[in-house]
């Protein structure tokens, strides 16, 4: 299966008379836009903003973060089952906005799992978003019944989302992008000798699907994962958009619909596929509530791995606490099939940093990267401008964010927890450890 992803590299994104993309420069008319916006009888309200790195500019509640794109082959829209209808994401071809990112902020109200951005000052770096230009959708919607949840499923939101960088991207259609990046797997049984005899690689996926209510979890191709059991998937259809970041994990775990798109991992294992590994593909798993389910699941990645013929597996969860105990139970049976595993995780670890990191944990479990404490106390300057609202962090139950987290000035004390997709076990966590 062959993916081709034409990237359009931006220099700078403005507001302006036409929508495109020319010289570098990505311009949007606002007015157009929001009107594609308001075709959701849902929205109530919505605004349309630009941030770029080093503005001294916070955005919360942050809901989800998704790719500029548009399908120009293959699938016939940017997230097959979702927002347009199901047809393999694994071919054709996409162009992509790189260098940039699409934003949904709540107007007024957040959630467990929204979070916080800084475009400047020291804690900028608290994620990858500090760090592209971004167009950022602030909106409202009539969702009353859920305005008070503390678990929201944002639906209007995050939907709104995913067709604006469909809208925008479609000016990308007819473009010749200033570079191509080309993933292509041949079939586990039919690759050559010196492919095959390399140390044969799978990436094994945890996505957040823990909520049996429906509308809350990671959807694959549409599915809730809630329903799922662990399947075998192209890498392809990662990046091709088959998969889109749900509404339920504390904030700094999340994995945005943006990061499935180009998760880090997938790209680095099929660029070294070939030459320093054979990578077999993608496991994706889920996370459970019942120990029986964690099990059975924990039980069927390995029989896929060793079927495959793996030799090593990397592991990532998405979220920490009950979840920990399938990223746990997945990599021990693993081992017990002989793979090799890595996993990647965050830890909470207290504020102190002295408790136990997982809440299960295994001798067999001995080749695990950290990608951040949860807890960890964060101080943030008070910024110019915010948008949507800082009241949100201590008002609404955002995880790391309390009543008195935000001071009378707009600094705020919170907890890395609070933090829009702080740390990355997509694997673009840019953190560091000291060893003592």
């Amino acid at each position: 299966m062959k993916l081709e992803i034409g990237n359009f590299v931006v220099k700078d994104v403005a507001f302006g008379a036409k929508t495109g993309f020319a010289n570098g420069i990505f311009t949007v008319n606002k007015e157009e836009a929001l009107a594609e916006v308001m075709k959701d009888e849902h929205i109530t309200s919505a605004e349309l903003h630009i941030v770029k790195p080093g503005d001294e500019v916070r955005l919360v509640p942050v809901k989800d973060a998704l790719e500029i794109r548009c399908r120009v082959s293959g699938a016939p829209g940017n997230h097959p089952g979702v927002t347009s209808d199901l047809r393999s994401a694994a071919t054709g071809r996409v162009h992509t906005l790189s260098g940039a990112s699409l934003l949904v902020v709540g107007k007024h109200w957040g959630s467990f799992q929204d979070g916080l951005i800084d475009m400047g000052g020291p804690f900028q770096r608290g994620t990858i978003y500090g760090f592209l230009k971004n167009i950022v959708l602030v909106a409202d919607t009539d969702e009353e019944f859920e305005r008070h949840e503390q678990q929201k499923k944002n639906h209007a939101l995050r939907w709104a989302g995913m067709r604006l960088a469909e809208y925008l991207g479609k000016t990308l259609a007819d473009l010749t992008p200033d570079s191509i990046d080309v993933y292509e797997l041949d079939a586990v049984n039919r690759r050559d000798a010196s492919v095959s005899d390399l140390p044969s690689v799978v990436y094994v996926m945890q996505p957040q699907t823990q909520m049996e209510a429906m509308g809350y979890n990671t959807l694959v191709y549409g599915w809730d994962g809630n329903h799922m059991l662990p399947t075998y998937m192209h890498p392809n259809e990662i990046l091709g958009g088959a998969v889109v970041s749900g509404s339920f994990m504390p904030c700094s775990s999340k994995i945005s619909t943006y990061e499935f798109q180009n998760n880090p991992t997938i790209k680095r294992l099929m660029k070294e596929h070939g030459k320093t590994l054979n990578f077999l593909g993608v496991i994706m798993s889920n996370l459970n509530v019942i120990m029986e389910q964690k099990v059975r699941s924990a039980i069927m990645v390995a029989q896929i791995a060793n079927n495959l013929g793996a030799d090593g597996a990397i592991v990532a969860e998405e979220g920490y606490g009950n979840p920990d105990v399938d990223y746990i139970q997945v990599i021990v049976e693993l081992e017990k099939a002989g793979v090799k595993t890595v996993g990647i995780s965050n830890e909470c670890t207290g504020r102190d940093g002295k408790s136990q990191p997982l809440v299960a944990l295994d001798p067999k479990a001995d080749a695990l990267v950290s990608t951040g404490n949860v807890s960890e106390l964060v101080h943030l300057p008070p910024m110019k401008t915010v948008l949507g609202e800082l009241d949100a962090l201590q008002r609404d139950g955002l995880s790391g964010g309390w009543a008195g987290c935000v001071n009378p000035d707009g600094s705020c004390l919170l907890e890395d927890n609070a933090v829009f997709c702080a740390d990355h076990p997509s694997g673009y966590s840019v953190k560091r450890c000291f060893e003592f």
